[in-house]
């Protein structure tokens, strides 16, 4: 094991990515796996590209699946985390990863105040609802095996600095979801369970690439970073595998931005 391995190791705790089926997501679960994770499950509302994703994770050695399931629905959330419970044992860790824009749609074109909840629920449902409803189930599996764990939610700068132009609503859905994991880390603390919020810049992704495409906006969103470039998958999850990580079990209740400089924090 090389010392970088042995620095960040997941420990051999279960593992659940949402929204791992591509991008952050799948790059996280990746890295999870090849940092000592037991097993890693591969979550996506689109079931191919899950079970794609632990496909690759088991060809490396580490036991995954790939579980379909929309965050948004209660249930079918409390059946995942069942189901991974009977096969691999309790999750230790969970990624709250699965997030969108509003949906398959772009941002509403329409003025704040011409909008209203049709607009906002697919926005608030993946945003703050999936994470409400992953870390209800996550934190009774650590609770219960009384051996602590790891809560990381991947917000978003939206959710730090307030974004307009439509993104109203999915700001403040990241917002909450950055509260919810503060008010976690205090809940969680005393079984051994640390909460943190990564909150992530412009980064590239198959669900940003449309929107990235032109180059003149490019331009214009690289002008608000320091560093002059896009994320990349790897940027993100880097800070993730380090929370989830032996070497992070004093820091808790932090929003870590991982942004190029977009955003700056004391």
């Amino acid at each position: 094991m090389s010392e970088t391995r042995q620095i960040l190791d997941v420990q051999g705790r279960v593992a659940v990515v949402t929204g791992a089926g591509q991008g952050v997501g799948r790059q996280i679960a990746l890295d999870l796996a090849a940092h000592g994770a037991g097993a890693v499950v591969v979550n996506d509302i689109d079931a191919g590209r899950a079970e794609q994703v632990a496909e690759e994770i088991r060809r490396t050695g580490t036991k995954a699946v790939g579980a379909q399931c929309d965050v948004v629905d209660f249930d079918a959330v409390g059946a995942m985390f069942a189901a991974a419970k009977d096969s691999y044992g309790p999750v230790g860790v969970l990624v709250n990863n699965a997030g969108n824009q509003g949906g398959d749609a772009p941002p509403p074109s329409v003025p704040f105040w011409e909008q209203g909840p049709e607009q906002w629920a697919p926005s608030v449902g993946v945003n703050l609802h999936g994470v409400l409803n992953c870390s209800r189930h996550a934190l009774a599996h650590m609770v219960e095996s009384e051996t602590g764990g790891r809560i990381v939610t991947v917000i978003s700068d939206a959710g730090r600095v307030g974004e307009i132009g439509g993104l109203e609503a999915y700001s403040g859905a990241k917002a909450g979801a950055a509260g919810l994991t503060r008010a976690l880390a205090r809940l969680g603390g005393r079984y051994q369970v640390t909460a943190n919020s990564v909150a992530l810049g412009a980064t590239r992704t198959p669900a940003t690439e449309q929107f990235l495409a032109d180059p003149e906006r490019n331009k214009r969103i690289l002008s608000q970073y320091m560093v002059r470039r896009l994320g990349e998958p790897a940027d993100a999850s880097g800070m993730v595998v380090f929370l989830a990580s032996a070497a992070a079990s004093w820091i808790t209740g932090q929003t870590v931005p991982v942004n190029g400089g977009y955003s700056v924090t004391l």
